[in-house]
C-alpha cells in the first residue's frame, strides 16, 4: 500500500523539469540523425523508456537502502570497471563498454553514483573536526575516489574521470577542509601538472593545445570547436528552426548527436532556445541543492549533494567545451546528449533526489 504522505511531499518540479530536458534531448537527437537510414533516435526511445523504469525504482525504494548497502555498491562498481579493462568493447580507441550481447553499457557511469553513495556513507557515519577536516580525515575517502578515477582514466576517459574528481572535491569542500590544506592541496596540483601532461595520450595533448588556438589547426585539432562556434553563432537569437540546422546535417559538426548536441541545438533555437535549457538546468540544480538543504539525515543531504555536483559539473563541462571556454574531454550533456548508460544514470539520479525528498517528514 502506498503511504500517502509520499504523494503529499512528492517533487513535481523536478520531475517536470527532468522531462522537459529529456524531450529537449529527444527532440535535438531527432533532428541530428533522422536523415537518411541513421535510426539512432529510435535507440534513444528505448533507453527513455528504461530509463523512466529506473526513475519509478529509484523513487519508490527507500533511498536508506543505500546506506546500508553502499559499499558493496561501490564495490561492484569497481568489479565492473575492471571488467571493462580486462574484457571490454574498444571503439574509438578507448575501452569503456561491455558487452553483454543484447546491450552495452559503460560502467564508468554507474560508477559516478556508487562514488557518492560510498563517500556519503562514509562522511555520514563519522563526526567532522570543527576545525575542519584534516589529512588523516581526508585520506580514505580520498582513496574511494582514487581508485575508479584510475580505473577509469585507464580506460581512457579523461572527461567521467575529471567528474569524479570534481564530485570528491565538491562534497569534501562543502563539509570544510582546513584552509592550509586546500593551500598544500593546491600548490601539489600545480606541480604535478607537468607529470599529467607527460601522462597524457597525443590526442589529449592535441584537444588542449587545439583548445588554446583552434585556428591553428583548423582541419584537425581545432576542427571539432570551430565547428561548433559556427554551429552556435549561426542559430542567432530564435534559430533556424526545428530540423533545419545545416552544420549537424552536412556533417561539418562531430559527434553532433552526443558531446556537441548543444551546438545542434543553438543552431535550431537559438539564444532563446538555448537560455530556457540553462533555465531548466538552472532549476534542477537549484532543486537538488534544495533537496539536500532538506533532508532528514546526514546521509541522504550528502546523496544529494553529490548529485547536484554531478549535474552541475557536466553542464560546466560541456556547455565550457562546445563553446570554446574549456577543452574538449568529451563530457556529455545530462538528458540532452545520446547516450544510453549516461541516460540511465542521469534518471536514477534525479529519481535519488526525489527519493530524499518525499521522504523528508517520514521517519
Amino acid at each position: 500500500m502506498i503511504d500517502r504522505r509520499l504523494l503529499t511531499h512528492f517533487d513535481w518540479i523536478t520531475l517536470m523539469v527532468t522531462v522537459a530536458l529529456a524531450a529537449s534531448g529527444f527532440a535535438t537527437i531527432y533532428s541530428a540523425t533522422f536523415t537518411g537510414s541513421n535510426t539512432i533516435y529510435m535507440k534513444e526511445i528505448y533507453w527513455l523508456i528504461i530509463g523512466t523504469v529506473f526513475l519509478i525504482l529509484a523513487i519508490s525504494l527507500n533511498y536508506s537502502i543505500l546506506e546500508r548497502f553502499a559499499y558493496p555498491i561501490y564495490g561492484a562498481s569497481l568489479l565492473l570497471l575492471i571488467a571493462v579493462l580486462l574484457f571490454g568493447k574498444a571503439t574509438g580507441g578507448a575501452t569503456r563498454w561491455l558487452d553483454l550481447g543484447f546491450i552495452s553499457f559503460q560502467p564508468s557511469e554507474l560508477a559516478k553514483l556508487a562514488l557518492i553513495v560510498a563517500l556519503a556513507k562514509h562522511f555520514s557515519s563519522r563526526a567532522i573536526p570543527p576545525r575542519g577536516l584534516g589529512l588523516k580525515e581526508l585520506g580514505p575517502p580520498f582513496a574511494l575516489m582514487l581508485v575508479p578515477f584510475a580505473l577509469i582514466a585507464k580506460e581512457p576517459d579523461l572527461g567521467t574521470a575529471l567528474i569524479t574528481w570534481m564530485i570528491f572535491w565538491s562534497i569534501v569542500l562543502t563539509i570544510k577542509v582546513r584552509r592550509r590544506i586546500i593551500a598544500g592541496i593546491l600548490l601539489l596540483i600545480c606541480a604535478f601538472i607537468p607529470v599529467a601532461w607527460m601522462g597524457l595520450k597525443g590526442y589529449q595533448k592535441a584537444r588542449i593545445t587545439g583548445f588554446l588556438t583552434p585556428e591553428t589547426d583548423p582541419l584537425g585539432a581545432g576542427y571539432h570547436l570551430i565547428q561548433s562556434k559556427i554551429a552556435i553563432g549561426s542559430g542567432g537569437y530564435f534559430g533556424k528552426g526545428f530540423t533545419m540546422g545545416t552544420q549537424g546535417k552536412l556533417m561539418f559538426l562531430p559527434e553532433q548527436h552526443t558531446d556537441f548536441i548543444f551546438s545542434v541545438l543553438s543552431e535550431e533555437w537559438g539564444l532563446a532556445g538555448s537560455l530556457i535549457v540553462l533555465a531548466l538546468f538552472l532549476i534542477l540544480i537549484l532543486r537538488g541543492l534544495n533537496c539536500a538543504e532538506n533532508s532528514k539525515d546526514k546521509f541522504g543531504f550528502l546523496v544529494a549533494l553529490g548529485i547536484s555536483a554531478m549535474l552541475f559539473w557536466h553542464m560546466i563541462f560541456n556547455l565550457g567545451m562546445v563553446s570554446g571556454l574549456l577543452p574538449v574531454v568529451g563530457v556529455p550533456l545530462p538528458f540532452i546528449s545520446y547516450g544510453g548508460s549516461f541516460l540511465i544514470s542521469s534518471m536514477i539520479a534525479v529519481g535519488l533526489l526525489i527519493n530524499i525528498k518525499i521522504r523528508r517528514f517520514i521517519f
